[in-house]
Formats: structure tokens, sequence, C-alpha cells
């Protein structure tokens, strides 16, 4: 292998298909739940005085289908919304895994925008009722979006519905299923989260809210709950009630014990504990832990986002790119010369 591939995002959405990417979310979630990924914490740099961030993580993986080291930085600007910019920009970059060599740079927004509403497909696919079909999007944005292509891949639904904080937001939502999803269900746009959210049987939460936008109250008994949007410890999707209430699954416990605000805030209520969690994902998908028990109950899954699910589709798509001849491929390394 020689030069670094480098994709833009037209080309990771190009090679990063749905179908793939909910197969392979689910061979690395149940891999990081039963030690077939190597990774810490993600570390968040926050000047004083500035509203951007800049988040690093790394992971290493150990799969029957993928091996590999990989990092994911992104640099987390809420001003971008106003510039037309996706708030989250950065790369993602693997390595050979013989040689360590850099394999593969590529547009970090198009892989964290595929391979997030991928493991909520795989969420959806373990928790939601095997008949759910009355999907909510509160959230217009470009994870609005993915969220409807990947949960038609395991619950066609039968209505959907979106809500935003804006109605143009939720009308492209709507325009976007039917001309480039080519979905057969219309999507309708909702004035309020309450009336985005009633009857519904999935309900999807991807806001830059950083106060709670869904309530107890607004839910029927044995929907679930995909909480996406919140991914710091002082932001929030979910009001204490739906915490206290349901069947909490996460990503990763040692990411939710340090970052889901959603989880955090009701432990620092005395209305939850982090005993409370009933699993992994991972763990549920590996036959460890149990999933929903009863037609009735409230399942949420705290989504937090693991480095290895972005190393995993940055050695899939670098792949893909390899024997296709995609990309733009570049010499960074150049042996030192002989003396």
């Amino acid at each position: 292998m020689t030069g670094l591939i480098v994709l833009d995002g037209t080309e990771v959405r190009g090679l990063f298909r749905m179908p793939a990417a909910i197969a392979l979310m689910r061979e690395v979630l149940a891999a990081y739940s039963t030690s077939g990924v190597t990774q810490p914490l993600r570390t968040v740099v926050r000047p004083e005085g500035r509203d951007s961030v800049l988040g690093s993580m790394p992971a290493h993986l150990a799969t029957p289908s993928l091996t590999g080291f990989g990092i994911k930085t992104v640099v987390v600007n809420p001003g971008n919304a106003a510039r037309g910019l996706d708030t989250h920009l950065g790369v993602v970059i693997v390595y050979d895994p013989e040689t360590g060599l850099p394999a593969a740079m590529m547009d970090a927004a198009a892989v964290t925008a595929v391979r997030t509403a991928a493991v909520t497909a795989v969420a959806t696919d373990v928790l939601a009722p095997p008949d759910a079909g009355d999907l909510a999007l509160v959230g217009a944005g470009v994870q609005a979006r993915t969220h409807l292509e990947a949960i038609a891949e395991v619950r066609p639904p039968r209505r959907g519905r979106g809500g935003s904080r804006t109605e143009a937001g939720a009308a492209r939502l709507a325009a976007g299923a039917g001309q480039h999803l080519s979905l057969d269900v219309e999507v309708e746009v909702c004035p309020t989260v309450t009336e985005t959210v009633a009857d519904a049987d999935i309900v999807c939460t991807l806001t830059s809210s950083e106060t709670p936008v869904l309530d107890r109250g607004q839910l029927r008994d044995g929907a679930h709950v995909n909480a996406v949007g919140a991914c710091f410890p002082h932001t929030r999707e979910l009001a204490s009630d739906v915490v206290e209430k349901a069947a909490v699954f996460v990503d990763s416990l040692e990411s939710a014990r340090a970052e889901a605000g959603d989880l955090l805030v009701p432990i620092r209520e005395g209305r939850f504990s982090e005993n409370d969690i009933r699993a992994e994902l991972g763990e549920v998908l590996a036959g460890r832990r149990p999933g929903r028990v009863s037609p009735a109950e409230l399942t949420v899954f705290k989504s937090l986002g693991l480095a290895a699910e972005d190393v995993a589709a940055g050695l899939h798509i670098a792949a893909l790119a390899r024997a296709n001849g995609n990309g733009t491929t570049v010499d960074v390394y150049t042996p030192p010369p002989e003396d």
C-alpha cells in the first residue's frame, strides 16, 4: 500500500451506503461491549472565552472483519449554522494495520451523519416493538434525513412526522423524503413537538437544544426513544421523568457516566442512578443482557457516538476507495535518505 487517499464528503457518502453501515455498526457495538475495541474517552479542548471546541477520538479495532487504528478530530462551532456550514467539521484518519502508514483521510461530517443514523437503526431494530412504524423526528437537520433513511431499513414507517423549531426546516425534511429517499410514506410537518410525537412508537430527538424538548407525558406507553442530539454533560433533550420511567440503554457506559447530560442531570436530582442503566446496546446484541422485556415498556437509547464507530467506518470506506480507485492519493511519507 502506498499513498494517503483523501476523500471529500460526496465521495464518502457515495461509498458509505446505509445497509452496509447498519451491518457494520452492529458488529462494532457488539465488539465494543465484548473486548474487541480499545478506546479512551474522547478529549475535548475548550479554549476560554470561545464557543468552539476541539474533540479528539482515537480507537483501535480488532473484529472479525476490521483491524486497525484510527482517529476522528472535529471542531464543534455553533456559529457555523449561520454560515451555512455544518457545526461539526473535521476529518477521520485511518492507518494501515500492518505498517501504520496513514491510509486514508476523509470528511468527518459525512462519516458521522451516516454512522450515527446507522447506530440508531441498530438500536431501533433491537429495542423498538416488532410492529413499530409510526416514526417521529424531532429536529430537521442533516441527522433527520439520514435517520429517516436508516430507520426505513429496519422498521419501514407507516407514518412519518417531522417537527423543528422552524417550519421551513421540517418542510425541507418532508420534501426530501420523497425527492431524495424515495420513501413511500409522506412525512407530515408538525408545528409542535407534542403533535410530532403524539402516538408515535419510534421517536428520535435530533436537536441542538441544551434544555429538554421531550417529557414523559408526550410519549405513548411502549414507545422507543433514540436520544441523539445532546452529547455534552450540560446539554439534554429528555426531561428527567422520561429517563426516570424508562428502560435506558447506552452505547458506552463509560461515556454515559462522563458525558450524557440526559442521564447526569436526573442522577444529580436523585431521580436516576448509574445502576438504573439496563445495558450497553452491544451487550444486548451479544446476548449478555436483556433488551425490551414487555410491549408496554418505554425504552430509551442514549447515543453519544463512539470513536470505534468512526474508525470502523473509516477502515471500511478506505478499503472500498482503494479497491475502486476513488479519492485523491497523495504521498505523505518519504523514507529518510540513506547515509
